[in-house]
């Protein structure tokens, strides 16, 4: 398993992915403004993962703290979940993981424990959140490997495996759970511009599980569709709305669009804790805008002429009627996704989806 991030006794280790795939390199974090740097800065993404470090950041914000009374523990919490909160705002894990972890320590305050006893049950509950999201990723591969063909080609855009969760993925981790039960299938990955993680992050690892891919130019995917090359679509998701809207990388919503046109499945596999049903629709996911430089340079080398405009979105909204089936690890929903989305809501524990 891809150790994409780790709880240490010195800190929060992370795999550097803005070095892959040339370089395998850690940043260990000691403290919650290194973790926010990390998740600011990319060095780990993809929603689950940044969901697990959000919370790990407030763990170890709060186990590090040298507060000596409840009132100016609570007044470091807040700065410290304030902070965290600011990285990134699309992806709702971010939200849902520091919330998590905020509300264990609000309630174990409330019942009286120990400042002692408060940072050992937050650390502890970071872990088990780790834990919790390599067992949903494995259920969302079992759930959505019969989705697939037993023999074909899947194509996926951005990178949705074990670097952009815990371990094991969410899109590629259905692509893995399908193989490991007996199907053939290679994977084309689009390149997916201008961070490229289908073709640094995605390639990477697929190749170290010896899953046949090919990285394809994020304009290509038409022309394969046409010659009947694809078979099906699966991609990961930063924030479900209520009605089964999609948001997740740039360029997703003309991926989904091609193949709706072209009668090719599109699938979407997330942790349930991506659905945000306080978000009605789509139109309400904020998009993070990101760097222009992302988009005029590409490995240091200028590649747009000086003081043209730049458009740098980090996610488009797919709409719902493009997606055929959103893979969870409480099981598959079809549409209508409002109707799907709440009785699966009803059905189990609420989770907490935003802070």
């Amino acid at each position: 398993m891809i150790p994409t991030l780790e709880w240490l006794p010195t800190g929060v280790n992370f795999l550097d992915q803005t070095k892959l795939p040339l370089e395998e390199t850690y940043v260990l974090a000691t403290d919650y403004k290194q973790v926010a740097t990390v998740i600011r800065d990319m060095i780990v993404r993809g929603a689950p993962a940044i969901g697990v470090s959000a919370a790990m950041g407030v763990a170890i914000g709060i186990e590090r703290s040298e507060a000596t009374s409840v009132e100016a523990l609570n007044d470091e919490v807040e700065e410290i979940c304030a902070l965290l909160a600011g990285t990134r705002p699309t992806a709702v894990n971010l939200f849902w993981g520091i919330a998590r972890i905020r509300d264990l320590y609000t309630r174990l305050v409330a019942e009286g424990a120990s400042i002692a006893a408060v940072k050992t049950a937050v650390v502890d509950e970071a872990c088990r959140m780790y834990d919790e999201d390599i067992a949903a990723c494995k259920q969302m591969g079992a759930f959505g490997a019969e989705l697939l063909p037993m023999e074909g080609t899947v194509l996926t855009h951005c990178n949705a495996g074990a670097l952009a969760t815990c371990g094991y993925g969410t899109a590629l981790g259905v692509i893995r759970g399908a193989i490991e039960r007996g199907h053939k299938i290679d994977v084309f990955a689009d390149e997916t511009r201008p961070f490229l993680q289908g073709a640094r992050l995605t390639a990477w690892e697929l190749m170290k599980d010896n899953i046949p891919t090919t990285v394809l130019c994020d304009n290509m995917a038409a022309s394969l569709m046409l010659q009947g090359r694809i078979q099906a679509v699966i991609v990961g998701a930063d924030r479900i709305a209520a009605n089964g809207d999609v948001a997740n990388k740039i360029g997703t919503y003309g991926v989904a669009i091609l193949a709706k046109e072209h009668g090719i499945p599109f699938y979407v596999a997330a942790p349930w804790s991506t659905i945000d049903i306080a978000t009605a629709t789509g139109a309400g996911i904020p998009i993070e805008q990101r760097s222009a430089r992302e988009v005029t340079h590409s490995n240091g080398k200028q590649m747009t002429p000086d003081g043209v405009g730049i458009e740098n979105p980090a996610f488009d909204v797919t709409p719902a009627k493009y997606v055929t089936a959103i893979i969870t690890e409480r099981g598959v929903l079809r549409g209508p996704y409002n109707e799907a989305i709440q009785a699966m809501d009803l059905e189990r524990e609420p989770v907490l989806a935003g802070v």
